[in-house]
């Protein structure tokens, strides 16, 4: 074999060394990751009692609103293990007895539960024991709401709270209304006192007056007639209501991983199966061989 040919075979060959030792230790940074299952809406039923099983949405009296609410998931639906879906049922008092008259509504109590799985219709059987809502109906103007999240809807703000209802700024909440019930009969006692009433005092004498020429009447300027003092009739598009209630989010892990520093780029995760010692010491390894194939190809050039 000829010097030039000699030294053309072992430049090749450190070059294929070089590419064997990169190769391994960049495949060694690609991160790896799985997707679970996603949460998707599910579709509530609740009962009145020990009555029948419905999704029937809207508003209804508050004279049928319920003490004590049954709630479950609708039959035939796939809900996957972990998912959630919180439901609440809330007291408000308002300032009338529909929707159209409620004004700003007064949030009272709240409770809500957590169906899962287990809590699909066709799960249970007849003997089933479904989860239940309980607040109490107000004794004066109110409304009583069913909905499909945690959220307490009392004006307050920081988590877990909301914008209480108000209908004349158009505040259509509580979000995903499954059904609501309002109405009463007075008007709610909110604690002010009245003022007190004026003391009748003795009217002073009076000198009894002149008679005088009655004037000349006048024909009175042509005026329009005074308007009818008329009350606005309710309104009929009340908040829309619907049985499909979205998951809650997942539950945070116990002890979250650390967030990495602004300043600092993140690191690529390789995953725990990845063989990083392994392919190291192999890469030191084809590096030395490389790195000695290209001193013998320089010094096959100058001899």
């Amino acid at each position: 074999m000829s010097r030039s040919h000699q030294s053309r075979t072992l430049t090749v060959l450190a070059a294929t060394a070089f590419a064997a030792a990169v190769v391994p230790v960049l495949g060694a940074g690609t991160a790896s990751a799985t997707t679970g299952g996603s949460c998707q809406s599910a579709t509530v039923q609740y009962r009145i009692d020990g009555g029948e099983w419905t999704s029937q949405g809207g508003f209804h009296s508050l004279a049928s609103a319920p003490g004590t609410v049954e709630v479950r998931l609708a039959p035939a639906q796939k809900v996957a293990e972990g998912c959630k879906y919180p439901v609440s049922l809330a007291e408000y008092t308002t300032e009338g007895p529909n929707w159209n008259t409620s004004g700003r509504q007064t949030f009272v109590e709240k409770d809500t539960v957590y169906l899962t799985s287990a809590d699909v219709a066709d799960a249970g059987g007849a003997e089933h024991t479904w989860q239940k809502l309980s607040v109490k109906t107000p004794d004066c103007y109110g409304q009583i709401d069913l909905y499909g999240d945690d959220i307490a809807y009392d004006g307050q703000e920081g988590e877990g709270h909301g914008p209480a209802p108000y209908q004349p700024d158009g505040v259509v909440t509580p979000y995903h209304l499954i059904a609501a019930w309002n109405g009463g009969d007075k008007a709610c006692d909110n604690g002010a006192s009245e003022p007190p009433a004026p003391t009748p005092s003795e009217p002073a004498p009076s000198t009894p007056a002149t008679p005088t020429t009655p004037a000349t009447p006048t024909t009175p300027a042509s005026s329009e007639p005074p308007a009818e003092e008329t009350t606005p009739p309710a309104s009929s598009s009340t908040p829309p209501t619907t049985p499909d209630v979205p998951p809650a989010e997942s539950t945070p892990p116990t002890s979250p991983e650390p967030s990495p520093s602004e300043s600092t780029p993140p690191l690529a995760e390789t995953g725990a199966g990845a063989p990083v010692g392994a392919i190291a010491g192999v890469a030191a390894a084809v590096v030395a061989l490389g790195a000695g194939a290209l001193f013998l190809s320089r010094r096959a050039r100058r001899s």
